[in-house]
């Protein structure tokens, strides 16, 4: 779907659109601080935390893990943040799903540019390689 790229942001987009943060997904690169670096694309609801200190950093084998910077995120995908999908990663990059992305009966995710989306149902996702489904890759926000 369209959407105005000045609405991209998962908040802004969900006010301005009529969607749930629950049923919005946010696609985030993800950086293991090793040489070499390693990345994963995680894609986890909005209305919880990516557990990047102690999941993710297990999952990479690595002493310090963070978020990619939006350079790096846009070397790497060749998107900006904002719009960043699963959909057209590069082949050898792992994408992590949070379990609870899948009991969602539709989901909105970035559509690739600031100024698209994808809405359907989570199992677009499992049609992808590379898909691991990881339960505890991210935390509810707390109130």
């Amino acid at each position: 779907m369209a959407c105005d790229p000045d609405l991209a942001d998962t908040a802004e987009f969900c006010e301005a659109y009529g969607f749930a943060a629950e049923d919005s997904a946010n696609t985030i690169l993800v950086v293991g601080k090793s040489d070499p670096r390693v990345y994963a694309a995680c894609v986890v609801l909005a209305n919880t935390r990516l557990d990047v200190n102690k999941t993710v950093r297990k999952r990479f084998g690595t002493r310090k893990a963070s978020f990619a910077p939006g350079e790096e995120t846009e070397a790497i995908t060749g998107m900006t943040i904002g719009g960043v999908t699963p959909f057209g990663l590069p082949d050898d990059l792992p994408i992590w799903v949070d379990a609870a992305v899948m009991t969602r009966e539709r989901i909105v995710l970035g559509g690739g540019s600031r100024d698209r989306k994808v809405v359907g149902a989570p199992s677009i996702l499992t049609a992808l390689p590379h898909v691991e489904i990881v339960e505890g890759l991210a935390k509810p926000i707390p109130s």
